[in-house]
């Protein structure tokens, strides 16, 4: 599957069961995610997870990204992985899951860390915090600033992770983002509705 140019960029949340993971994937596929995150930390066996979610998401057409583990993304077949700063290479990432895989890369604030991603084969390149965060509340904030200098100097994907609301996110795509990467603001008693006030956003303005 391709890298989608824009849209919503749904990523699982830490401390579920196997279980809730699946229904909130579901419920936010079916509100418009354009692209699934699996990003886990807790729990042991995750392949058969990875491989569930792997078949929900190729039933709507969507390609599932491996968070930070270029092994289980080998070992499932996913369709790609996200790259942190300690993760290897966007070239190793390449040689073990092939031309056809999606490869991301975290890029914080830095946007030569981006060109260079760039340079190297990367599918698309994430920014962020933007805003303060739950699921980051640690991470180094991001200037909305770099956005804009990413968009005039990138081809590839543009992807705003930290804090985004439906009430701000329109602020990251002006900016230049092409697709916001959101957890916690998904995480409701009505996910499905949660992405589709997500997904309202780029049926809207100029970007």
């Amino acid at each position: 599957m391709l890298m989608p140019k824009r849209g919503l960029y749904a990523i699982t949340p830490d401390g579920k069961t196997a279980a809730e993971i699946l229904k909130f994937t579901e419920a936010v596929l079916k509100g418009g995610a354009c692209v699934v995150q699996y990003r886990e930390k807790s729990l042991n066996d995750v392949s058969n997870l990875a491989k569930n979610l792997l078949k929900l998401c190729h039933s709507y057409n969507v390609p599932l990204i491996i968070n930070d583990n270029v092994e289980l993304a080998e070992r499932i077949e996913a369709d790609g992985v996200h790259l942190g700063k300690n993760d290897g290479s966007v070239l190793n990432a390449r040689k073990r899951l092939g031309e056809s895989a999606i490869i991301g890369v975290s890029c914080y604030n830095l946007l030569e860390r981006a060109i260079e991603a760039e340079k190297q084969g990367a599918n698309y390149v994430a920014f962020g915090r933007f805003f303060t965060s739950n699921s980051k509340p640690f991470a180094a904030p991001a200037e909305i600033g770099t956005l804009t200098a990413a968009k005039r100097v990138l081809a590839l994907p543009i992807v705003a992770i930290g804090g985004i609301l439906p009430e701000n996110g329109a602020s990251l795509l002006n900016a230049g983002a092409d697709l916001l990467a959101v957890i916690g603001g998904l995480v409701t008693a009505d996910s499905e509705r949660a992405a589709q006030n997500y997904d309202a956003l780029f049926s809207q303005g100029d970007y």
